[in-house]
């Protein structure tokens, strides 16, 4: 059976992380979204602004791509090239991509899977981004050892980690290690969880048939794209430093939207004890409570980040188009309010990127090993 259709995670001996019953927050919340769209008479996936924006993007990549591959242009308007080609590819993995490969696309399961292959495209496979995001980092979010993505080489992002004395200077170096993000999912991180078959602990299905079909040749088609074909055009070291230029950028955006929303002071993260499987709250209001808006009133950042910046929205509706977010903000926010629910949001980017460069020194410290 193909992965779209069904995915589990193998728990291991130390078996899952347990939430508490929900006591009708969720429940409640479920039924004011539902009740918002039927209202409206609208669906709750892409909408004719989604498809613009979709054809906006791939248009973006193609021209930047083209012209940095025929363009007879000088060594800095590569670089603007690159730049670009940079920011689209973002582009289209925050919001193409994303909303795809979450079925938040589209109702159609085809349209998503031929849409969530723009991340193989880009050098990533979907079938692994799956697993990792849509199950192991939505279900346990800022859990460590259970969401792989806080999971950093040499950096502390959540109180209970352990903690290392180099930590004390994290939020000095870390830019740079965000800096390889990419390079080391495309070269290294698939592949190794591939043949390992296991992601933070839980060992997962190798793909088969389609499946693994399209993982192979998602990654000969990047390759090609990125640094063969190109090759032919231009002289090796060029195409090495052009890549590394477009890797670097497109490592600091991605990875600077996810910390903003989820490695804040806002952020409410459980430390378990080691061994320590429940949670001390249900699922949907760890959801609210682990991840913090940032810049909702921000309509340019919105549409690029394709709606990333209302992070609880998306972890409470992974299922919904990221175009909707902004409308069901309010109904999240006022449902959290008569719940008792913590929701949290930085009202400015500049806000968001302090509390993150707070939150990271603070955690290199080891005053900050007991406190959250």
């Amino acid at each position: 059976m193909p992965l779209s259709d069904a995915l589990q995670l193998q728990p291991a001996d130390s078996g899952r992380f347990k939430f508490q019953r929900d006591e009708g927050f969720h429940r409640e919340l479920k039924r004011r979204v539902q009740a918002y769209f039927e209202q409206r008479g609208i669906s709750q996936k892409a909408n004719l602004a989604m498809f613009v924006k979709t054809a906006v993007l791939l248009t973006w990549f193609t021209v930047s791509y083209l012209a940095l591959l025929l363009a007879d242009a000088t060594v800095w308007q590569r670089g603007l090239l690159a730049i670009s080609l940079a920011l689209a590819i973002a582009g289209i993995a925050f919001s193409v991509q994303h909303d795809a490969n979450h079925g938040a696309y589209s109702k159609s399961k085809v349209v998503n899977r031929a849409l969530g292959l723009t991340l193989d495209m880009l050098g990533g496979s979907s079938y692994i981004w799956r697993i990792k995001h849509n199950i192991a980092h939505h279900t346990y979010t800022g859990i460590a050892g259970g969401d792989s993505d806080i999971e950093v080489p040499f950096g502390r992002l959540v109180a209970a980690q352990p903690l290392s004395p180099y930590f004390r200077y994290q939020h000095l170096y870390l830019w740079a290690l965000y800096g390889f993000f990419v390079a080391n999912w495309q070269f290294y991180q698939d592949f190794h969880q591939l043949r390992e078959a296991r992601i933070a602990g839980n060992s997962f299905p190798r793909p088969r048939g389609a499946d693994l079909g399209f993982l192979v040749a998602g990654k000969v088609a990047f390759f090609s794209g990125a640094l063969v074909v190109p090759m032919f055009f231009h002289p090796w070291w060029g195409v090495l430093a052009l890549y590394a230029l477009t890797s670097v950028l497109l490592s600091l955006v991605l990875i600077l939207v996810f910390q903003l929303a989820h490695s804040v002071e806002e952020a409410e993260l459980p430390q378990l004890a080691p061994g320590e499987k429940a949670v001390p709250r249900s699922w949907a209001i760890h959801q609210v409570e682990s991840a913090a808006d940032f810049s909702r009133g921000n309509k340019l950042l919105s549409w690029y980040v394709g709606g990333l910046n209302f992070q609880i929205e998306h972890h409470l509706f992974p299922g919904i188009c990221h175009v909707h977010y902004p409308q069901i903000s309010a109904i999240v926010e006022q449902t959290c309010g008569e719940f008792g629910v913590r929701y949290s949001t930085n009202e400015r980017f500049s806000d968001a990127l302090a509390s993150h460069l707070r939150w990271v020194r603070r955690l290199g410290n080891a005053e900050s090993s007991l406190s959250a």
